[in-house]
């Protein structure tokens, strides 16, 4: 699903009907279950209740956020449309705790494990 970046049919912006919408369009017909674009604000909850598999958001915050507040210390972040797998931790680097061996490392065995399954490998965890 796909969350949208201005809403309110164009007073915002034009981002939804001139590239949003589209690329959803062309989504379907290549006979992809896409819908959108959804408010923001409403469509992570719908997410976090099964609605959906996957929520494709528009900028980094508008992902993130929610993300975190949701799974914190379990989330992946995964970038799309790159020639190679990217995924990465859904946290920062935490200098303010490095050495003192009080991280979490759940989000990065996560990342890992869901960038092995995308490359090909089985990623399993033990």
């Amino acid at each position: 699903m796909l969350a949208g970046v201005n809403g309110e049919a164009g007073l915002l912006g034009m981002e939804e009907t001139e590239a949003i919408v589209p690329a959803i369009d062309a989504c379907r017909a290549d006979g992809l279950d896409v819908r959108g674009p959804f408010p923001a604000d409403t469509l992570f909850v719908r997410a976090a209740r099964g609605e959906f598999d996957a929520v494709v958001a528009c900028y980094h915050d508008q992902g993130l956020i929610p993300i975190k507040l949701l799974a914190f210390g379990r989330a992946v972040n995964v970038t799309i449309g790159l020639p190679i797998v990217r995924t990465s931790v859904d946290h920062g680097t935490a200098y303010d705790i490095a050495g003192r061996g009080v991280a979490d490392h759940g989000s990065l065995v996560e990342a890992i494990a869901l960038a092995a399954r995308l490359a090909g490998g089985t990623g399993r965890r033990r």
